[in-house]
C-alpha cells in the first residue's frame, strides 16, 4: 500500500498547490469567496462483474446505492484570465460517504476529493454546469480469500474516485443555492492490488449550497484572439502492477497477496494549442511491463518467478491526445493503440485508454497521474509522471 499512499500524496499536492497558488494571486479574504454545500444522491450500480450481479453472501444484485457529501468551494471572480474563459467556475474539496446496502462485503466507503464546477451557460439566477472530480476512497471491505471471498470489485481497502456530471444551479436567495443534476462515478485502485474489477455508478443528486458572500460580481476584460502555439513534451513514468496466480498451490492468503511487478517507461508528445483552453496532439509511449508473460513455480511453498527476455516486456503504443487546460492544471484524454507487444494468452485488447491529470510546477516542469485502462472500465495500471516541456 506504500505505492497507493504515495499516489494519494501526489494527488493532494496537485490540488493543494493549485489552491495555494490561487489564494496567493487573488490576495482576497477567503470568506469573501467561500461556500459550503451538502449533497445527497440515490442511484444505480452497473453490474460489471459477478459480485455485483449476485455472486455474494446475500445472493442479491448490488444494483443501487446512496451517497452524501459535504463540499467546500471557492468562487472565482475573474481575477485571472482563465477564470473568465471558464465563465467563472467554482472549485474545492469534498468529503463523500457511500452506502451500497451490503456493509458486510462492501463496507461504508469514504472519499476525499477535489472538484471543478464550471458553467456551460450562465443566466441571472441560473447556471447550467459540468463538474469533474478526482480523489481517494477509503474504508472499503476489500477482498479476502477467507472472510470476503466474493468481492472481486475491490482488492484493497483504498481506491481512487473519478466523477463527472452535469447540474443546474439556482439562487433561492442571495446566499442560498439549490443544485440539482446527476453524475457518473468510477471506483478503482488502478490494479495496485488485485482483484480490481471496480464499481461504476450513475445517480441523480440534489444539494443545498450556502455562500458566505453576497451574489458575486465578476471582472471582465477584452480577450484577444489566441495565437496558435506548439510544444514538445517528454516525460518519465513509473508504477506497479499486482498479479494473482489462482492456479498455484500454496497458502491461500499468500496466494492472493499476489506478485508485484514494476512498470516504467518514457513518453513523447507533440501538442498544438488551438485556443486558451484546448490542445490537440499525438504521442507515443515505450513501456516496460514486468507482468507480461511472467510465470511462476512453487519451491518450498514459495512462489518463484521465471525470468523472461527483455523483449517480452517491452510495449510500444501511439495515441491522439486532447488536453483541457485549466490554468496550471490539465485533464488529458488519449485513446491509444499498441504498435508493438509480444503476443501472450489472455492479454488485454490492443485498443486501450489513457486518462490523466497533470500540474505545471513551473512553465516547463510538470507532474501528473495517468490511468491506463481498457474496455473503458478495467484498469491496467497507473503511471506517475514527471516531465518537461520544450519549444513553447
Amino acid at each position: 500500500m506504500k505505492a497507493f499512499y504515495t499516489l494519494i500524496f501526489l494527488s493532494i499536492t496537485i490540488f493543494s498547490h493549485a489552491q495555494v497558488d490561487s489564494v496567493k494571486s487573488h490576495r482576497i479574504n477567503i470568506w469573501n469567496s467561500s461556500s459550503i454545500q451538502v449533497m445527497y444522491q440515490n442511484g444505480y450500480v452497473f453490474a460489471t462483474n459477478n459480485f455485483l450481479r449476485g455472486t455474494n453472501i446475500e445472493a442479491k444484485k448490488i444494483n443501487n446505492f446512496q451517497a452524501s457529501s459535504i463540499k467546500f468551494s471557492t468562487q472565482t471572480r475573474g481575477n485571472k484570465l482563465w477564470e473568465q474563459l471558464y465563465k467563472y467556475p467554482n472549485w474545492g474539496v469534498g468529503i463523500y460517504f457511500a452506502d451500497f446496502y451490503n456493509a458486510k462485503e462492501v463496507g461504508y466507503p469514504i472519499a476525499i476529493y477535489g472538484f471543478f464546477n464550471a458553467p456551460f451557460k450562465r443566466w441571472n439566477r441560473l447556471s447550467f454546469n459540468y463538474e469533474l472530480g478526482f480523489g481517494a476512497t477509503f474504508n472499503w471491505r476489500s477482498f479476502n480469500p477467507v472472510s470476503n471471498k466474493f468481492n472481486s470489485s475491490m482488492g484493497a481497502g483504498e481506491s481512487f474516485l473519478i466523477d463527472v456530471g452535469l447540474n443546474l444551479q439556482y439562487y433561492l436567495t442571495h446566499k442560498i443555492e439549490l443544485v440539482t443534476g446527476f453524475s457518473l462515478t468510477h471506483f478503482s485502485n488502478g490494479t495496485i492490488k488485485e482483484p480490481n474489477q471496480g464499481i461504476n455508478t450513475i445517480a441523480p443528486k440534489v444539494s443545498l449550497k450556502y455562500n458566505f458572500y453576497d451574489t458575486p460580481s465578476f471582472h471582465t476584460r477584452d480577450v484577444s484572439k489566441y495565437t496558435h502555439s506548439n510544444e514538445w513534451l517528454i516525460s518519465l513514468f513509473a508504477g506497479v502492477k499486482n498479479v494473482v496466480y489462482d492456479s498455484v498451490n500454496i497458502n491461500i492468503i499468500e496466494k492472493y497477496e499476489g506478485v508485484y511487478f514494476p512498470v516504467f517507461g518514457l513518453s513523447m508528445m507533440y501538442n498544438k494549442q488551438i485556443s486558451y483552453l484546448s490542445k490537440f496532439g499525438i504521442g507515443t509511449t515505450i513501456t516496460y511491463n514486468g507482468s507480461v508473460n511472467a510465470q511462476v513455480a512453487i519451491d518450498n511453498n514459495q512462489m518463484v518467478l521465471f525470468d523472461k527476455p527483455l523483449g517480452d516486456k517491452i510495449q510500444l503504443s501511439i495515441y491522439p491526445s486532447y488536453e483541457l487546460v485549466i490554468n496550471k492544471l490539465s485533464l488529458t484524454l488519449q485513446p491509444a493503440f499498441y504498435l508493438y507487444r509480444k503476443k501472450v494468452k489472455n492479454q488485454s485488447p490492443n485498443f486501450h485508454q489513457r486518462v490523466g491529470i497533470k500540474y505545471h510546477l513551473t512553465d516547463n516542469v510538470f507532474i501528473g497521474i495517468t490511468l491506463r485502462d481498457y474496455a473503458f472500465h478495467v484498469a491496467d495500471f497507473i503511471e506517475w509522471n514527471i516531465g518537461y516541456r520544450f519549444g513553447r
